[in-house]
């Protein structure tokens, strides 16, 4: 009789769907959600801080506001989303900047302006301008400020192991490159900054950050073959 209780319990389970189905509801989540963190980004682009509204993000995704809204239970937490989004635009740049085998750390500044130059930065720089007076905003965008620095740094750390015997040198050129570079897309893009004034500033700033670079052994010392004392 217990046998048949057991077997009946079992045959009243709610089937479990097929994995295929669960992998296919993953993906298009996924999706979903990336075209509403695109959409948001658009929307600081050409709409600033203050008139991003969910109903405006909705409609730029095309998607209803209930289906944003089954993704992102208010604005807070696609804004929060969104930074996290745009951090990791920059370190995906970063890290394939980095990972060619010939490259320098003075080429990264090449490669880090012209991701200053995409929308996600603008849309950034939307964001932290708001945070000075938006305490909500800054209490979300000050621990991810900490957290992208420190995996920033700790990349670049793992990218350039040269610059470990000089961790002083290393954080200044990151620091300095970051504020330089920033500081120069946002004067550009405010008009402050003449766009012929930029190349001459670039290569200035390379200059600077090899100076602090780890001074290597010339190949020449390295490979000349030392000579036996006489007699």
């Amino acid at each position: 009789m217990a046998l048949s209780r057991t077997r009946a319990a079992r045959q009243i389970r709610p089937a479990r769907p097929p994995e295929k189905s669960i992998t296919l509801q993953a993906t298009k989540a996924a999706q979903t959600r990336g075209r509403l963190l695109d959409a948001t980004i658009r929307c600081l682009v050409k709409f600033g801080y203050a008139n991003t509204t969910t109903p405006r993000v909705a409609e730029e995704a095309g998607l209803s506001r209930g289906a944003m809204m089954h993704h992102f239970e208010n604005g807070m937490a696609l804004l929060q989303a969104t930074i996290v989004e745009l951090h990791e635009k920059r370190l995906r740049a970063f890290r394939r900047a980095a990972e060619n085998p010939n490259r320098e750390v003075t080429d990264l500044v090449e490669t880090y302006w012209k991701q200053l130059q995409k929308p996600a930065f603008i849309a950034f720089h939307e964001l932290a301008v708001a945070a000075r007076t938006d305490a909500e905003l800054a209490r979300i965008l000050g621990p991810l400020q900490d957290e992208f620095r420190a995996k920033f740094n700790a990349q670049a750390e793992q990218l350039f192991p040269e610059w470990l015997e000089q961790p002083a040198h290393f954080h200044l050129a990151m620091s300095l490159s970051q504020t330089i570079l920033e500081g120069m897309a946002i004067s550009l893009h405010t008009g402050g900054l003449e766009q012929a004034s930029v190349e001459p500033m670039l290569r200035h700033l390379e200059v600077q950050i090899r100076a602090l670079m780890p001074q290597r052994p010339s190949p020449l010392l390295a490979e000349t073959p030392r000579i036996a004392p006489l007699g």
